[in-house]
C-alpha cells in the first residue's frame, strides 16, 4: 500500500490538504470523493515509508503529550491527529499524522498504522496504542504514554549532561598525548642525542611509541574491528548471543548499571501495558520487546511460558 499526499477542496469551496494510504492513486481518489471532498491533486508519497523519518525524539514526546490532552477532553482521535498536525512544525510527523488519521477515517486500527513507521513509533509505543485501542481507553494510555516518554527523555538528558564533560575531557587528553608523542618528545630527545647522553629504557620505549604511533592506531583499529567482526559472527546463533549477554551483566559496574536499566524499561513498560486493560500474557510478549539484552529477554519469555 502507497502513500498519498492530497489536496482538495470542501462543498464551501475552502481547500485542504492531507496524507491517506491507498492501492493506487484511483483508489485514493475514490477515498478523497467518500470523505466528501473533490480532489485537485493527488500524488505519491515516496519519503515516509522505508526511509527514516528526520523526526527527533522531542517532537514525539509534544505529539504525545498534545494528543493526550485532546483526548482528555473528549476529543475524537481523528479531530485530535488534525489539530496535533496543524500545530507542530516537522513537516515529516505532520505528513505521518495526517497518513494515520487518514487510515484512521478509513476504518484501520491506529497502533497497526503506527507499525508502518518503527523509525518514529517503536514496537513498545505501538503495542501500548493497539492495547489502548482494544480496551477503549486510549486517552490514559497516551497520557501516561507522554509520561513515560517525558522522563525518559529527562533522564537521557541528565545523563548526557554528566557524561559531556568527561568525554571532552578524555578526548582533548588523548590529542594533547598524541601531539606530544609525535611532535614534542622526537625534538627533546634529538637535543639528549647530541649531547651524547645515554636515554633511560622509558624514554627509548616512549621514543619508539612516538616513531610508530599511526601504526599502533592502525593496529588498534584492526584488532576492534577484527574482534567485532568475531564477536558478530559468534553471536548470530541464538544460543551464543544469550550467552554473551548473559556474562556482559557479570562485568563489574557495568553489567548492573545494564541490568538496572533493562528492568526499569521493562518494568515502566509493564506497567503502562497493564494499565491500558491487557491481559498478563499480552503484557509479557510485548515488554519483552524493548529488552536488548537477550539473556533477559530469554528469562522473560521462559516466565511467560
Amino acid at each position: 500500500m502507497s502513500t498519498f499526499n492530497y489536496s482538495s477542496s470542501d462543498n464551501a469551496g475552502k481547500k485542504k490538504k492531507g496524507v491517506l494510504s491507498a492501492q493506487s492513486e484511483r483508489e485514493a481518489r475514490k477515498f478523497i470523493k467518500e470523505l466528501n471532498l473533490t480532489p485537485i491533486n493527488v500524488i505519491e508519497s515516496h519519503g515516509l515509508k522505508g526511509i527514516k523519518s528526520k523526526v527527533k525524539n522531542k517532537d514525539v514526546v509534544i505529539m504525545t503529550r498534545q494528543i493526550a490532552t485532546l483526548l482528555e477532553a473528549n476529543t475524537s482521535i481523528v479531530d485530535a491527529l488534525k489539530i496535533t498536525a496543524d500545530q507542530l512544525n516537522n513537516k515529516d510527523l505532520i505528513n505521518i499524522l495526517y497518513s494515520l488519521r487518514e487510515d484512521v477515517v478509513q476504518g484501520k486500527r491506529l497502533g497497526q498504522s503506527m507499525m508502518k513507521y518503527p523509525s518514529v513509533f517503536d514496537n513498545t509505543y505501538s503495542s501500548l496504542i493497539t492495547a489502548g485501542d482494544s480496551s477503549g481507553s486510549l486517552d490514559t494510555i497516551f497520557s501516561k504514554l507522554a509520561d513515560y516518554l517525558e522522563e525518559s527523555a529527562s533522564i537521557r538528558q541528565k545523563v548526557f549532561s554528566a557524561l559531556t564533560y568527561p568525554f571532552i575531557l578524555i578526548g582533548f587528553s588523548i590529542i594533547v598525548i598524541i601531539a606530544l608523542l609525535v611532535f614534542v618528545l622526537p625534538q627533546v630527545i634529538s637535543q639528549f642525542i647530541k649531547a651524547g647522553v645515554e636515554l633511560p629504557l622509558i624514554t627509548k620505549l616512549l621514543l619508539g611509541l612516538s616513531n610508530n604511533i599511526f601504526i599502533i592506531l592502525l593496529a588498534i583499529l584492526f584488532v576492534v574491528a577484527t574482534v567485532s567482526f568475531i564477536y558478530k559472527r559468534y553471536i548470530s546463533k541464538i544460543n551464543n548471543h544469550i550467552s554473551a549477554h548473559k556474562q556482559l551483566l557479570k562485568i563489574p559496574l557495568a553489567g548492573n548499571f545494564i541490568l538496572v536499566s533493562e528492568i526499569e524499561r521493562f518494568s515502566s513498560t509493564m506497567a503502562l501495558i497493564m494499565e491500558s486493560g491487557s491481559n498478563l500474557d499480552t503484557a509479557l510478549t510485548e515488554s519483552a520487546k524493548v529488552l536488548n539484552n537477550k539473556y533477559l529477554y530469554s528469562m522473560v519469555m521462559e516466565a511467560k511460558k
